[in-house]
Formats: structure tokens, C-alpha cells, sequence
């Protein structure tokens, strides 16, 4: 077998979805370059590409959102003109989204059926609507118990599963997952999985995007590479291993950009002793200068709700905290700014962004007394010389400054929230899932920044559920469960002492080994 389908697939009569030809333009920005995506019947094909490789702009397409300067796109062999999302939706094609597009104060059974409940006369036909709703819901994996609670009443997970049954109603031919699993845990994504391959085998075709790679030898059967508007090719997932995907998404061999020579000094930048709130209890933890200390745990362990407390968003109820030797007493971000402590939020688009003002607002917004000239007025060439120097020390990709920063990809969008905090530099950064929803290529720039960061003194506080990230930039790793730091490990520790100790199951031998017993 060929180790680039495209031309075999494209010529398959059992072709579902088809696009060939497919370009984009955005003004002066080529989004995409004669792409070619050929999925078939029953198949998952995933879709990896770095922030802005053009692949959301591809799915746009396929779902209705943007429309394409050229190529053509057929499905089932027919062609397919979908101007719209309607057009998509009547053709078969339906986009879940990480965040679930549903209505909290209603029912599972009213979300699925919204806008084209089945009536009998004037009426709704209750009775039709729920039988079509539990076999959906059984096919995703949900029990029909929860098809008349309220949406907000259920886990995150469910909810998403509620989504690709709201989908499946609607009679899905093409199932588009973006980033379906970046908020899920473990046993929700194995349900996720599970779900998937009930779908694909009743012959729904799926598209999966993802940032994880390592999902796709798990769920994929094949998968397309973009770089740079391209579409590189179409590979079975199975002859590819997670290295070289990701050289092929970045055009080359992947360099560790962080380095391994640790920064960390004698100095106690911050320090927390017994330490309590709502969300987590008896904390204790120092941070040297130049030093990364990870905490890691579970969904619920209290871990982001400890950073937080750090930047004064979770209310501290008892114990101290000292920074640079002198006590900190964090009641707001304001007080922990002005004290030389910053924090990149885990959700950028709501706690991060001002979408629609420029990348230079972004980042001087959170430095406005640095701004101004003669005391009071403020300086528009002072903005602009913070933020070309941060555009190019964080290597944002950009035509200039004065661009929204909703127009950027996931990874840019997410390092001008990182230059923000970096106007003045930190005593102490504090970041939260600092990688979540980036390409490979941006999680390493991301992690150089921080190094770099480390070597100028900066204490790194980070908060973040990907392990593996967690065991590659962590000087110490700290895992939370139970509302209290469990368990500490060194640069040495492995997944499998991490996991164990994040679900309880810590050997007696790793306790006395580690020295770390809660």
C-alpha cells in the first residue's frame, strides 16, 4: 500500500466525502492552497495540522461556515454546494465542537430535537421524539435515565455525548469532532472512543481533530497532515509513528527546544504554609527562583484551584503566604500584579481575551501604567514598542500589531495572552493549562518562552492535567489529590509513580522512596 492515499482514495467509488482543489484566501493571508481530503464510509480520518495550518478553515468549509474560492466538493458521489451551515446540516454533514453547543436550562430530549420537533397536528409528538432519543443516546453510550434532566446537571463528557447524539437525530452521514476530547478525562474520552466506533460501525463517517497525537493510534485510521495551507498527504495511522507525524506537521525534525539544564536558585521566591480555602486544604510549597514546580491531578483534586489562589482568584481562608521573603496576602489580581505575581488563565477565550481589539490591546491592557507618557496621557508608541518586541521574542506569527487577535490561530492567540503577563517581567508566572488546545509546534515555543523566563529568575508555578507535559518541563512535580499536595516527585519520576500517586494508588515502597507522604 502506498504510503500517500490520496490518489487511491480519491478515485474509490465508496467515497462519503470528497474535496479537491480546495483554496482559501482571508485579504492578504492564503489560508489554504489546493487542498485535497478524501473520506470514506464507516472511517474515522483524522485531520492534524499546527495552529494555523489551515485546517479549521477546511473544516469551515466542509461545515458551512466559510465557503471556498475554488475546488469542488462532492458527497456520496454527488456534488455538494454548501454555502451555509443549513446546507450542511440538510446534506448530512454535523460539527461537534469542545464546547458543547446546547442550551443548560433544557432538557437532554428538547436540545436533540430543537427547531424540528416531530408534531402530530399542532402538538409535539413526545412520544416519537423520545423513542428516537434513547436509541441515540444508546448509541453513544448514555443510559435514558438523563433524557429529561437539564443539560447543566450533567458532566462535561455527557454533555458531549448528548451533542453527537443531537447529531446522529439529525441523521449524520459526516460527523466532524473538533478537539473532542482537550476537557475530557480518561474514562470519559474511553467513552468517547467506544461511542466513535458504534458510529463508524453503522457506516457514519467521522473527522477527528486533534492536537493529541497520541489518541490517534487509539481511534484513526487514517490521517491527513496540513502544513502551511497544504495538505501533505493522507497516511494510515498505523505506519506512522507520533514522532513523525508531528515532523511532518512542523517540516522537520522536531527539536527539544526546552532545555535540560535546570535554572533554579537558592532563593525562596514563594512561599505557602498551611494553606486552606473551600477547594483545597494544609498546602504547603516553595517555588526557588528559576525554578518549575508542576502541580498535577485529577479533575476536582483542587490543583487549579491552589494556582489560582497564587494570583488572588480563589480566596484564601487560612495559613500565609510570603513572596521574596516579606509577607503576600493575594485578595485580588490587582494586589498580586502590582506584587510582581502574573497569571496566564486556563480558558483564554473568556478570562484571556479582548477578541475583537488588536494583538497591541491584548498585550498592553494588562500594563496601562507602563504606557503612559508624562504621568496621565497615554502613549500609543509605547504600546507599540512593547508589543513588536514581545511579537518577536515570542515568535507570534502576524502581518503587524494591529490585527484582532480573533483572527490568529489557537497557539498565537494564546502566546499574546502569555505577552501580556511578560510586559514587565514576573517574580512569579503562574500558568494554567499554558498548552491547552495548541499545536506540537506551539507547546514547544510555549515551553521555550518559559525556560527562558526561568533562566531571567522567574519562579514558574504551572497548573495542567497533560501529564506529559507536566513530567518534561517539571524541575518538581507535585501531584494534588484530595484537595492537598499527595505526593512530590523529582525530574526523574515516571507515569506510571505519577498516575498511581494522582489516583490514590501510590505503592508503600514509592511512599518511603519518595520521602512524601501526605
Amino acid at each position: 500500500m502506498p504510503s500517500n492515499l490520496f490518489e487511491q482514495r480519491a478515485i474509490t467509488t465508496q467515497t462519503r466525502l470528497s474535496l479537491t482543489g480546495i483554496s482559501k484566501r482571508f485579504g492578504g493571508v492564503q489560508a489554504i492552497r489546493m487542498a485535497e481530503f478524501h473520506l470514506l464510509p464507516g472511517e474515522v480520518h483524522a485531520l492534524v495540522g499546527e495552529n494555523g495550518a489551515g485546517k479549521s478553515t477546511l473544516i469551515k468549509i466542509i461545515s458551512g461556515a466559510e465557503t471556498a474560492d475554488t475546488g469542488e466538493i462532492t458527497i456520496d458521489g454527488e456534488a455538494a454546494d454548501i454555502r451555509n451551515a443549513a446546507d450542511a446540516l440538510n446534506l448530512g454533514v454535523a460539527t461537534v465542537y469542545q464546547e458543547a453547543q446546547l442550551f443548560a436550562q433544557l432538557t437532554v430530549a428538547e436540545n436533540i430535537f430543537l427547531g424540528r420537533e416531530l408534531t402530530k397536528g399542532q402538538r409535539i409528538d413526545w412520544v416519537s421524539q423520545d423513542k428516537l432519543v434513547r436509541e441515540a443516546l444508546a448509541t453513544v453510550g448514555l443510559k435514558d435515565d438523563c433524557m429529561h434532566r437539564k443539560v447543566e446537571e450533567l458532566p462535561t463528557g455527557q454533555q458531549q455525548q448528548v451533542s453527537i447524539a443531537k447529531a446522529l437525530v439529525g441523521e449524520a452521514r459526516v460527523l466532524i469532532l473538533d478537539e473532542p476530547s482537550a476537557i475530557l478525562t480518561d474514562t470519559e474520552i474511553d467513552n468517547l472512543f467506544a461511542a466513535i466506533r458504534n458510529l463508524t460501525a453503522r457506516g457514519v463517517s467521522v473527522i477527528y481533530i486533534s492536537h493529541r497525537l497520541d489518541e490517534l493510534a487509539k481511534v484513526a485510521d487514517v490521517v491527513t497532515i496540513m502544513r502551511d495551507g497544504v495538505t501533505l498527504g493522507t497516511f494510515p495511522v498505523k505506519n506512522l509513528t507520533i514522532a513523525q507525524i508531528a515532523e511532518r506537521m512542523v517540516g522537520g525534525r522536531l527539536e527539544q527546544l526546552v532545555s535540560t539544564h535546570s535554572f533554579v536558585t537558592d532563593d525562596i521566591v514563594l512561599a505557602a504554609s498551611g494553606l486552606h480555602s473551600g477547594k483545597f486544604h494544609d498546602v504547603d510549597l516553595e517555588i526557588h527562583g528559576g525554578e518549575i514546580v508542576v502541580l498535577y491531578g485529577l479533575v476536582g483534586s483542587g490543583m487549579a484551584e491552589i494556582a489560582s489562589a497564587m494570583y488572588g482568584k480563589e480566596p484564601i481562608t487560612r495559613g500565609s503566604l510570603h513572596l521574596k521573603g516579606e509577607p503576600y496576602n493575594p485578595t485580588s489580581p490587582t494586589v498580586a500584579k502590582d506584587r510582581g505575581v502574573s497569571m496566564l488563565p486556563a480558558n483564554r477565550k473568556l478570562e484571556g481575551m479582548f477578541s475583537f481589539q488588536s494583538i497591541a490591546f491584548n498585550i498592553s491592557v494588562g500594563a496601562l501604567n507602563l504606557m503612559k507618557k508624562w504621568g496621565a496621557v497615554f502613549d500609543k508608541r509605547k504600546e507599540g514598542l512593547a508589543a513588536d518586541e514581545l511579537i518577536r521574542k515570542l515568535s507570534i506569527k502576524t502581518p503587524d500589531q494591529t490585527r484582532a487577535i480573533s483572527t490568529l490561530s489557537g497557539g498565537n492567540a494564546q502566546k499574546v495572552v502569555l505577552a501580556r503577563q511578560l510586559v514587565k517581567r514576573p517574580d512569579v508566572l503562574v500558568l494554567a493549562e499554558p498548552t491547552h488546545g495548541v499545536d506540537i509546534g506551539a507547546k514547544e515555543e510555549i515551553h521555550r518562552i518559559i525556560a527562558d523566563l526561568c533562566r531571567e529568575g522567574t519562579a514558574v508555578l504551572i497548573a495542567t492535567s497533560d501529564l506529559a507535559e507536566a513530567l518534561r518541563v517539571a524541575d518538581r512535580l507535585i501531584v494534588v489529590r484530595n484537595g492537598t499536595c499527595f505526593a512530590e516527585f523529582g525530574p526523574e519520576a515516571t507515569q506510571t509513580q505519577v498516575l498511581a500517586a494522582a489516583s490514590g494508588e501510590l505503592t508503600e515502597a514509592d511512599r518511603l522512596e519518595l520521602g512524601e507522604v501526605q
